[in-house]
């Protein structure tokens, strides 16, 4: 498991505002409601690019398996990526900021 990532979240806008970075990868985000939402399956944000708005991916709400904590569980995408990037944006102790916590598919 590694940190690739830090959001502020705004309760009043109900925006993630942050930083995804990795050896690859290093770009401003947003995670931003989605309000085209159709079913429980669909994604509740959409992952945008800070600088021009480009989507690069979506977040799902999902629950913790021992006490039921929420957080978002996270798939980027873009042409110039070499592979999708999974992730889960948690809140953590201690913490102002969420964490984007990226690990290893079980498929490989």
């Amino acid at each position: 498991m590694s940190v690739i990532g830090s959001f502020s979240y705004d309760a009043s806008t109900k925006i993630y505002k942050g930083r995804i970075r990795t050896l690859t990868v290093n770009v401003q985000a947003q995670l931003v409601l989605n309000d085209k939402r159709l079913s429980e399956e669909a994604p509740l944000y959409r992952v945008r690019s800070s600088r021009n708005g480009a989507e690069i991916g979506a977040a799902w709400e999902k629950f913790t398996k021992d006490n039921g904590e929420a957080y978002l569980a996270l798939k980027l995408d873009d042409p110039s990526f070499p592979a999708p990037i999974f992730g889960n944006l948690v809140e953590v102790e201690g913490e102002p900021d969420f964490q984007l916590i990226w690990s290893r598919p079980n498929n490989y």
